[in-house]
């Protein structure tokens, strides 16, 4: 299986500056502005092969998008290496931006006043794809993303949800072997997601489509990505199987309570301050979850306990959630 990315200790810095107080501050800043270097992302290596979907995670401001940028070849790397598609991406632009599709969650490749059709003719027309094969695949891709009864319309009057799929279905007119997805779901609702998630698996079932993902929604990597790499401050924490990070953080159960009045977390930290559970708010009213490590004694003796002491209308159990295991984890610094 052939390597689609590498990259090898990549790095962007960027040049911070600072503003000193007040009019003499001001007037200062004139002839000496105080400025330090930020690097957004530090000596960052990791290979993808063709065929992988991979979810490319971190908190905000760890250097995904910045990655990302630098991957697409909208910005030029500080140093490092970069090979994707056998290309460097901001030396051979031109040329490279046929092999990729990419779709960025907050920035439209969409034109706002017309129709949609109309704007994929353009792109067929800029990535040169014949007729035939145009028809061929956005065919399939039309009918898969249920755009059809779209295409007639102009972006401005799409609703954000009918927006995403026709950004993806853009995307795609070239059928590129690798697609970079940058928050492709943020803002949208849940039957839109399963729709986009279920044809990002059948892109890359029927033809070998590699998918970086970076997202901010766990569920999306859940559903697609066996692999991920986790960035913080600008560092990879943790490359591997998703499936690995969950067996080694993810020991213990989350036990959510529903109770009938208003119930405060000083309160049960009170109640289970001798137990290893932490709590936190649910967003539901009155909902808290206790997340406590899987021994069965335990588990019980806390349920006795919060049981006995306040009156509930609801209970259940349930492994650590993906959300659990990545706040863990940012809360050492380290993945294992």
């Amino acid at each position: 299986m052939s390597t689609i990315i590498e990259v090898n200790k990549l790095r962007k810095e960027f040049r911070s500056y600072s503003s000193r107080q007040g009019l003499k501050g001001a007037f200062r800043d004139l002839l000496n502005r105080q400025s330090k270097i930020v690097p957004a992302v530090n000596d960052v290596t990791f290979s993808v092969k063709q065929g992988e979907m991979v979810g490319y995670i971190g908190e905000n401001g760890a250097g995904k998008s910045t990655s990302i940028k630098m991957l697409t070849g909208i910005l030029t790397p500080t140093s490092g290496e970069i090979l994707v598609n056998g290309m460097n991406p901001h030396k051979e632009r031109e040329k490279f931006v046929r092999t990729i599709g990419v779709v960025f969650g907050q920035r439209s490749q969409l034109w706002w006043d017309i129709a949609v059709q109309e704007s994929f003719r353009l792109l067929k027309k800029v990535y040169k794809v014949s007729d035939a094969d145009y028809n061929e695949h956005m065919d399939h891709v039309i009918k898969t993303l249920d755009i059809g009864p779209l295409l007639d319309k102009p972006v401005r009057k799409l609703s954000l949800g009918q927006r995403m799929r026709c950004e993806l279905a853009a995307a795609l007119i070239h059928n590129p072997p690798l697609l970079f997805l940058d928050e492709p779901t943020i803002g949208l609702d849940v039957l839109v997601k399963l729709k986009i998630r279920q044809f990002l698996k059948e892109m890359n079932e029927k033809y070998k489509t590699t998918i970086l993902l970076t997202t901010h929604d766990l569920s999306d990597i859940e559903a697609l990505c066996e692999r991920v790499v986790m960035l913080d401050e600008g560092k990879v924490i943790y490359d591997g199987a998703l499936e690995k990070l969950r067996s080694h953080w993810g020991d213990g159960k989350q036990i959510q309570f529903q109770f009938s009045d208003e119930v405060y977390e000083n309160e049960l930290t009170a109640l289970t301050n001798h137990l290893d559970v932490s709590w936190q708010k649910g967003e539901k009213l009155n909902v808290w979850t206790a997340v406590v490590s899987d021994k069965e004694a335990q588990m019980s003796e806390l349920i006795g306990l919060v049981v006995g002491a306040h009156q509930i209308i609801d209970l259940t159990v349930a492994e650590i959630s993906t959300e659990e295991v990545i706040r863990k984890i940012y809360e050492k610094g380290e993945a294992l």
